[in-house]
This record gives C-alpha cells, sequence and structure tokens, in this order.
C-alpha cells in the first residue's frame, strides 16, 4: 500500500497545527452533516442525500477510535479511510483520545503512518506531546534540533529503545548537549547493545561537545555520517585522526544537508 494513503505533505501540516492547538475537550467535533451530501436543486435549495451506510459506519468508528482494541488485520484501503475520516473530526488534536488512536494507527500499519518527523526549533511541542512522539515507532528521520534537550531529557530513553531500531537519521544540534549527554544517549547501546543500531547519520553540531565525547560515538556501527561543527572541537590534524581511528569517518568539506521539511514538519512516506 502507498504509504501516501496515511500523511503527506499537506494533510501533514495540518496535523502539526492540530497537535499545537492547544487543549481541547475530551469529546470529537463531529459535524452531523456529515452523515449527508449536500448538493443543489434546480431552485437553487440545497438538498439531502443520506451517506453510505458504509461511510457512516466510518463516522462512528472514527467517533469511538478510543474503544477499539486493535486494527491489526484490517485491509489497507479501509484503514486509510478510517485514518481520514479520524483527521478530519481532529481526533488528533484531542489530548485524550490522540495518543491512543495514533497507537492503533501505528501498531497496525507502521511506517505507512509516519516514516520522518520535524521538530525542529519545537521545544514546547515535545513537551507537550511526548506522548504522541513516543507512539511513532517506525521513524527512519527524527529531527530534535533545537529542542532544548539538555544531558538528560527523557526521549534520550526512547531514542535507544529496541522498538524504534530502524532510526537512522537523527539531528540533536544546538540543544545544549555536553559529553555527559553523549555518554547517557549512547549507554544503552554500548552497555547492552541495544537502540540506534541502524543509525547512519548524527548531526550533534552547535553542542558544547568536546573531542573526549566522540569515543561514546563508537558504538554506532552503521554511521557513516556526523556534524561536529559549532562544537567545542576545533578542526585540526589531530582531529581529523581521531575521527578516522575512532569512528572510520574523514573529514568532509561539504556541510551536512538541512532536514527536508519543505512540505511539511510531518511527513509520511518518501
Amino acid at each position: 500500500m502507498d504509504s501516501s494513503l496515511f500523511y503527506g505533505g499537506q494533510q501533514a501540516h495540518h496535523l502539526v497545527s492540530d497537535l499545537l492547538g492547544g487543549n481541547r475537550g475530551p469529546e470529537p467535533v463531529i459535524l452531523r452533516e456529515n452523515l449527508f451530501i449536500v448538493s443543489s436543486n434546480e431552485d437553487g435549495s440545497r438538498r439531502y442525500t443520506t451517506k453510505s451506510l458504509f461511510d457512516i459506519t466510518l463516522l462512528f468508528v472514527a467517533e469511538h477510535i478510543h474503544r477499539v482494541d486493535s486494527l491489526v488485520d484490517f485491509p489497507d484501503p479501509i484503514g486509510a479511510k478510517l485514518f481520514s475520516v479520524a483527521h478530519k473530526i481532529n481526533i488528533f488534536s484531542i489530548r485524550d483520545l490522540a495518543p491512543k488512536g495514533l497507537q492503533l494507527f501505528v501498531d497496525a500499519y507502521g511506517e505507512m503512518v509516519l516514516k520522518s518527523l520535524c521538530l525542529r526549533n519545537r521545544a514546547h511541542l515535545l513537551v507537550e506531546r511526548t506522548a504522541e512522539v513516543k507512539s511513532f515507532l517506525s521513524l527512519t528521520s527524527l529531527d530534535l534540533y533545537g529542542c532544548q534537550l539538555g544531558d538528560e531529557h527523557e526521549i534520550f530513553q526512547h531514542l535507544t529503545s529496541p522498538l524504534l531500531a530502524s532510526l537512522a537519521q537523527l539531528f540533536m544540534g544546538n540543544n545544549d548537549i555536553s559529553d555527559a549527554g553523549l555518554q547517557r544517549l549512547t549507554a544503552p547501546v554500548r552497555i547492552m547493545h541495544r537502540g540506534l543500531a541502524s543509525l547512519q547519520l548524527l548531526d550533534i553540531s552547535g553542542n558544547p561537545i568536546s573531542r573526549k565525547g566522540l569515543r561514546y560515538l563508537t558504538c554506532l556501527p552503521k554511521l557513516v555520517t556526523l556534524d561536529v561543527s559549532g562544537t567545542n572541537m576545533k578542526l585540526s590534524t589531530g582531529l581529523k585522526t581521531t575521527v578516522w581511528e575512532l569512528l572510520g569517518l574523514i573529514y568532509s568539506e561539504k556541510p551536512l544537508d538541512v532536514f527536508d521539511h519543505s512540505r511539511s514538519y510531518i511527513s509520511g512516506g518518501p
């Protein structure tokens, strides 16, 4: 099934807007007009035609998505339609319902729901919607640049969870992360050999990290791109030698590409 059937482009932008919408009540916004197809008669008056039983059922299930046990084995086309209806009635903007609703779709459809998440410079969103962020377990790219993480943010534990083993790109620049933060972030990988095993790109630019902190990254077996610009490390022959000996990486004149969120802050699929 094409992943674009779930989230991408304009729909993705709306989801971020929903998440930023603040507190909402515990009930979804249901317009009873959704039960009818509205058209015009020849005289200009409105004509109401009842929607199909299938569409009415989808609306009912979407309204009560928090009472659904599982969507596993639901046909993909029906899952896509149900997701669309749930979004239309603002299920994902309701704090009491959003985590459960998102979790149901993630459990059933994985990366088709969301593959790339960008929260660049949106620290408040990360704080307010941590539960929703943690529900996305099939992410391949995550941008947390400028999210005020520091050295002990709770998201570190999630990043190194075995459930997030698909993560290949991680942007953590400008977060006031020091050597101690890198040590804490990579501890589960170094000690228990779990988490970040698929990480290929890591951006830790703009953080107060020294050459000493590089040794904590030797536990990332697939790391091929590392951005340490703007840190406490000064470019020198010695630094180039250290990076090569520890990580097998060579200095590149080309800067790291910025996370691509030109279409939306949340993008589903490639």
